[in-house]
């Protein structure tokens, strides 16, 4: 999970066939900065793709209080668009932590150690975009 910019906001580390939707609560779950509370005049909003188009994922997105934006299974994307795409950013991110050699091939048998090596890369990410720009 990130923010708009591509900074990491939560890591969570599943088995390869598992697919996406089953961890999607507990990533919502393990964001690591406080949010500030959605208000009506501001919003939480929580962009997704269409591989999270799922009952469960829309209820657990409303029950953490974040406006759900998901396009739907089957929909095709309109002609003009509206509002530009931003999967882009998510995947830049992806990019960046396999940027780190160690976590490009996992070869760490406990989930511990690899995850430690996660929260490093997302810190170094984390204080590259922010500190240096």
């Amino acid at each position: 999970m990130t923010d708009q910019r591509g900074v990491p906001l939560a890591v969570v580390v599943t088995a390869a066939n598992c697919h996406d939707m089953k961890a999607a609560a507990t990533t919502l779950d393990r964001v690591a900065i406080r949010r500030p509370r959605p208000t009506a005049d501001a919003p939480q909003h929580l962009c997704v793709d269409k591989g999270y188009d799922f009952p469960e994922i829309a209820a657990a997105v409303q029950a953490r209080r974040y406006t759900p934006h998901m396009r739907h299974r089957g929909e095709d994307l309109p002609r003009t668009r509206r509002h530009p795409a931003r999967r882009w950013v998510v995947e830049r991110t992806g990019s960046w932590h396999n940027r780190f050699r160690k976590l490009l091939i996992r070869f760490e048998k406990r989930v511990e150690n690899y995850l430690g090596l996660l929260h490093f890369a997302s810190c170094l990410i984390t204080y590259r975009a922010t500190v240096l720009g």
